[in-house]
C-alpha cells in the first residue's frame, strides 16, 4: 500500500509538472508570437538610429516597472546605480524626461538627476524648459530656478483640484483604515490606493470604498494599474499630453521621440508617439512597451523587463557619446 501511495504521488507530481511545463511552453509560444508584432527594441536599435538621421532624439521614460522593478512596498521602489548611470549618460546627449504617476518630488527623490525633466501625477505636474508657451493656460504655469541657477517652468493643469484632493486623502484613508494591507499614496494631483498586500476576498471592498467615495466627487474618476487604484481629476490631460507639452517647450523642429513604459497609462503617450509617426509631423517615433507577457498595446517595439531597459539605455548612451557632439 505504501508503494502504491508513493507511486501515485510520483505520478501526480509528474503529471503536475507536465501540465505546468505545457502551460509554460504555451505562454512562451504566445510571447514569441507577440514579439513578431512587437519586436525587441534592442534588436531593432540600428533601425531606430537609422530613422533618427537629421532628427533630434528625445527620450521619455516611465519610472515604476521601467527604471525600477515593481516592488511590494511603493516607498522602496529604488532604481539601481547602474540604471541611474545609464539614464545620466543618455541625458548628456539627448533631452530626457521621466513621466510617472508618482508625485514629481517623489520621482526626483528616487532618480536624483538634475539634468532630467520630470513630470509627475500622470503628467499633471510637469517641470520643463522655460519657454513661453501660448498654447497652454498661463494660469497653470509658474517659473522656478533649479539648484544650478537654471530657469525652468512648472505646468500644473490640475492645480484647481488640490484642496479637494487633500480632503479626499483624509476621507479615503479613514474609509480603508480597517482593511489590512491597504497603502494610500499621496501623489499630489492624484491619489494611489495600493492593494498588493490586501487579501483576495478584501479587494472588492477596497474598490467599493473608492467608488462609494467618488459618488460625492463627480469631477474625479478611478483608473486601475498594477495592484493599484488611482483617483484622478477628470480633466483632458494625461501622459500623452505631457509628452506633447515637453516637446513643444523643447522647441525642436524635427524630433524622434522614444517613449519607454510598462503601465496602462503609458498607452496615452504611445498613442501620441504613434500620432507623430503616422502623420510625419515631427518625424518618426518609437513607443516601446516593457512587458514579459503578451498584451494589447499601441507600442511598436518591446523590452522584456527593466534589465532590458538598462541594456537599451546603455547602448543608446554609448551611441550618443560616439556620434552626438
Amino acid at each position: 500500500m505504501f508503494y502504491e501511495a508513493m507511486g501515485m504521488q510520483r505520478w501526480l507530481k509528474s503529471d503536475s509538472e507536465s501540465m505546468s511545463k505545457a502551460r509554460h511552453d504555451h505562454a512562451d509560444e504566445n510571447y514569441i508570437s507577440w514579439l513578431k508584432e512587437h519586436p525587441c527594441a534592442i534588436s531593432s536599435f540600428q533601425q531606430m538610429i537609422n530613422a533618427s538621421k537629421g532628427k533630434q532624439i528625445v527620450v521619455f521614460l516611465d519610472y515604476d516597472g521601467t527604471l525600477s522593478p515593481i516592488v511590494c512596498d511603493p516607498d522602496r521602489a529604488y532604481m539601481s546605480d547602474q540604471m541611474r548611470a545609464a539614464v545620466r549618460d543618455v541625458s548628456k546627449h539627448f533631452p530626457t524626461a521621466i513621466i510617472s504617476g508618482r508625485s514629481r518630488q517623489k520621482v526626483y527623490s528616487f532618480v536624483k538627476l538634475r539634468q532630467v525633466y520630470y513630470s509627475g501625477s500622470h503628467g499633471m505636474d510637469t517641470m520643463g524648459p522655460a519657454k513661453t508657451n501660448n498654447s497652454y493656460d498661463e494660469k497653470y504655469h509658474h517659473k522656478t530656478i533649479d539648484e544650478e541657477g537654471n530657469e525652468l517652468v512648472v505646468f500644473q493643469p490640475a492645480k484647481d483640484f488640490l484642496p479637494v484632493i487633500k480632503k479626499m486623502l483624509v476621507e479615503i484613508t479613514e474609509r480603508t483604515k480597517n482593511i489590512r494591507g491597504v497603502v494610500i499614496e499621496d501623489n499630489r494631483f492624484c491619489l494611489s490606493v495600493h492593494y498588493r498586500h490586501v487579501r483576495g476576498e478584501e479587494y472588492e471592498r477596497v474598490e467599493e470604498e473608492v467608488e462609494s467615495m467618488l459618488v460625492n466627487y463627480p469631477e474625479f474618476h478611478m483608473t486601475s494599474g498594477k495592484k493599484v487604484l488611482e483617483i484622478r481629476p477628470s480633466i483632458d490631460w494625461n501622459k500623452g499630453h505631457a509628452l506633447e507639452y515637453l516637446l513643444h517647450n523643447l522647441g525642436f523642429d524635427n524630433v524622434l521621440p522614444i517613449y519607454i513604459g510598462d503601465d496602462r497609462t503609458d498607452e496615452d503617450a504611445f498613442k501620441d508617439v504613434c500620432y507623430f509617426r503616422l502623420l510625419r509631423e515631427r518625424g518618426e517615433g518609437y513607443p516601446i512597451v516593457v512587458s514579459s507577457k503578451p498584451r494589447k498595446t499601441m507600442a511598436f517595439h518591446s523590452l522584456h523587463d527593466p534589465s532590458e531597459v538598462l541594456s537599451f539605455l546603455i547602448r543608446l548612451g554609448r551611441w550618443g557619446s560616439n556620434n552626438v557632439h
